[in-house]
């Protein structure tokens, strides 16, 4: 039997009171910064950062409680805490794109903290979570007195394990169902929220949480989500990646002027039919298409997307979001971000064949939110760590594994059925999912296209809703877009509590 007094405790965090002043009045908070022990077999293997936020006024026992984590795999909560729903968040400019330096933290006065308490988890490898070394990790650095310390030990060495679907699942549900109980919030109205591969966790914890863990959804939040992989990709052999990707780059394509129509709805429906209608069984003919055929829907592909004629044909209405990003502005040397093909950056190779520069939006970010989260965590909450924040870590997303051991399926990953059992488990749970027009890499036309295939009961329907705003993979970096978002959510939780 373990003796107690062996296991380790977690680290020190910080608790600490701020004021936020919004249009609605001061909203008072306590801010705690903790790091929450995981176990297996009853011995701790883990250590999950979070910051949890909850109003110092107010009882806590009737909030809602909102849970909330990114994806990547691999990123940090550190996106949607700093840049939507925490108290404050990194400064962009109005429409979205990047200020210069220095990295500027500002007050959020559409945080969602006004409506529901919120705990920013960061899964193991991010943030500042990792996994506990073992004890003989521990026993050979103690004997090898010259090794790295055992918390060197403990970054250095992989934590696979933790990479998969299933164990990241088991770990955030452990996590969800340890913070209610050592908090008292059993009974409040829970609520989890995710981004992108977050959307993915969150589609099919409504499932697992209420299977495994016996906790109670009130309402699920997928933000930009990717939920069947398959969708994302295109190849000769299968086709319909090819088509979820063509209505955002009509929305971007018209956001530059690049096409002849000026409405922005008429114009991403017109893609939607396109790629439901056309583009879907011409590319099912293959080889058999006429030539008067293929000829007549690159031209149509080419009037949506603004692509050059030529473009479209070279890659026979099979466009990458990659050729697209390079292409639409090729004659100004400009290329697209691909997470918000709104945004443009000078292409840094443009006499090459291929774009080898990198992506304006994902790492063009970086510099923003790692200034703003470190400050933030390090200045303004009071936590006193050597960590190093993992923002995004790509030695997590290199190593995951998307195929659970026990499932004899092969193919992509996917989430929807999850997300159809728990709907039906919960006939009360509430989904909303959000999209930016802009993002190319996960298109908000892969939620539509899910949604209708979905065959939901009529009586659940009216409980999953989709919603588009102007603005990329993170839409909510546009004041605009932030703002109706806001709103929005304030409604829905209104709606579902109520």
């Amino acid at each position: 039997m373990t003796d107690p007094s062996t296991l380790p405790s977690p680290r020190p965090g910080n608790t600490s009171e701020h004021t936020l002043n919004t249009r609605q009045g001061a909203l008072t908070y306590t801010a705690s910064a903790q790091w929450q022990l995981i176990y297996e077999n009853e011995k701790p293997v883990a250590e999950l950062f979070h910051v949890a936020y909850q109003l110092s006024d107010r009882p806590s026992s009737n909030r809602p409680l909102t849970f909330v984590f990114n994806g990547g795999p691999g990123a940090a909560s550190a996106y949607l805490h700093m840049g939507a729903l925490g108290p404050q968040r990194v400064y962009f400019h109005s429409d979205g794109s990047l200020p210069k330096p220095p990295v500027r933290v500002v007050d959020n006065p559409e945080t969602w903290l006004s409506f529901t308490d919120l705990v920013f988890i960061d899964p193991v490898g991010t943030g500042f979570s990792r996994r506990l070394p073992n004890l003989e990790e521990k026993a050979q650095v103690q004997e090898h007195a010259a090794e790295p310390s055992p918390e060197k030990a403990a970054e250095s060495k992989p934590e696979k394990k933790f990479w998969e679907v299933e164990q990241d699942l088991n770990t955030l549900g452990q996590f969800i169902q340890n913070y209610l109980s050592s908090h008292h919030r059993w009974l409040s109205p829970l609520f989890i929220a995710g981004e992108s591969y977050g959307g993915f966790r969150v589609a099919k914890l409504t499932r697992k949480l209420q299977e495994d863990f016996g906790i109670g959804l009130c309402g699920a939040i997928l933000i930009s989500p990717v939920m069947e992989f398959e969708l994302l990709f295109g190849t000769d052999y299968t086709l319909t990646g090819w088509a979820t990707a063509v209505p955002s780059m009509a929305a971007s394509a018209l956001h530059h002027g690049r096409v002849a129509a000026t409405d922005m709805a008429a114009h991403t429906a017109r893609a939607e039919t396109f790629a439901r209608q056309t583009l879907i069984p011409f590319l099912a003919m293959g080889a058999t298409a006429p030539e008067a055929t293929c000829q007549a829907v690159y031209q149509q592909l080419a009037e949506l997307t603004g692509l050059p004629l030529s473009v479209v044909q070279r890659h026979r209405g099979r466009l990458d979001i990659s050729v697209f990003a390079r292409e639409l502005l090729r004659d100004q040397e400009t290329i697209l971000g691909l997470y918000d093909a709104s945004v443009t950056a000078l292409d840094p190779f443009p006499d090459r064949l291929l774009h080898e520069g990198t992506d304006p939006t994902l790492e063009g970010i970086d510099r923003l939110f790692t200034g703003a989260i470190n400050s933030h965590l390090r200045h303004t909450l009071g936590v006193e760590t050597p960590l190093t924040y993992h923002l995004l870590n790509f030695e997590v997303f290199k190593a995951w594994g998307f195929n659970p051991g026990h499932d004899l399926k092969q193919g992509f990953a996917g989430s929807v059925d999850d997300l159809r059992v728990g709907m039906t488990l919960n006939p009360h749970l509430q989904v909303a999912i959000s999209h930016g027009l802009f993002d190319l890499v996960t298109p908000y036309f892969c939620s539509s296209w899910l949604t209708d295939l979905m065959v939901l009961h009529p009586t659940l329907q009216p409980n999953l809703s989709l919603s588009c705003f102007r603005g990329g993979h993170m839409f909510y970096t546009w004041d605009e877009s932030r703002q109706r978002w806001y709103g929005e959510m304030q409604s829905f939780y209104q709606r579902v509590v109520s």
